[in-house]
């Protein structure tokens, strides 16, 4: 009898890690129609700080579209990607998180980020390797 409730738990802690598993897989979410404009004037205003001294700073908007294959939404997707100025110098030294997107519908979507760089990195931009990964369910941060 002993063995048969032992049995019986061990099954159902199985299933619901599995479950729960499954429920929060990280699912990886493809970027495309990529491109970046200046933000608007009235979110374009702020400073950058590096090593604790300010530096003036341009804003970006970032836009592009999402494709979600899943058939159900993804919640907290991550952005990946490089930013290199027009030099081939990258913008966001040793960060490939740019962001993220609070939810992804299926199929596809639009997504906006904004960015901020030092006003002296030259233009044009070039964003490259961008993609995303999120989770099923909604994931407390």
């Amino acid at each position: 009898m002993r063995y048969s409730a032992l049995v019986t738990a061990l099954v159902a802690v199985c299933l619901w890690v599995m479950t729960t598993a499954a429920a929060l897989a990280l699912t990886q979410i493809q970027l495309s129609n990529l491109s970046y404009q200046d933000c608007p004037p009235e979110v374009a205003a702020g400073a950058i700080t590096s090593g604790g001294n300010p530096q003036t700073a341009r804003c970006f908007i970032i836009t592009g579209k999402t494709q979600n294959k899943t058939g159900k939404p993804v919640y907290n997707a991550d952005i990946f990607g490089r930013i290199y100025d027009a030099s081939g110098e990258p913008v966001m030294q040793n960060r490939t998180r740019l962001g993220s997107i609070d939810e992804v519908p299926p199929g596809e979507g639009n997504f906006e980020l904004r960015i901020s760089v030092p006003a002296t990195q030259p233009t044009p931009l070039t964003l490259a390797q961008f993609k995303a990964a999120g989770f099923s369910g909604t994931v407390r941060r």
